[in-house]
């Protein structure tokens, strides 16, 4: 198992993540891009000591990007987990 300090690497604190916390008991989270869904579960749990009942997951590439110059960069690839969590139960994020 890996550390859940190396799968979980930020909670994301967005308009839609926040209504997602308050509709659906859903927490997002910035993950290790080559972490699964079974490991993320077991990270949260851990970190938390909260019961995870799904995750959701899902992969974005990193954009091309141009330089002042005619050589392209891009950003970083990065995963996002959606993890709901057992009813009743809710993370604070203060």
């Amino acid at each position: 198992m890996k550390d859940p300090h190396s799968v979980i690497h930020t909670i994301r604190l967005s308009e839609k993540a926040t209504r997602l916390g308050d509709t659906n008991n859903e927490y997002v989270f910035l993950v290790s891009p080559g972490a699964n869904k079974l490991e993320i579960k077991r990270a949260v749990e851990a970190h938390f000591g909260k019961t995870v009942t799904g995750v959701r997951t899902a992969n974005f590439f990193g954009k091309a990007r141009r330089q002042r110059r005619a050589d392209a960069g891009r950003t970083n690839h990065w995963k996002k987990a959606i993890v709901r969590l057992k009813e009743g139960e809710t993370l604070d994020l203060v």
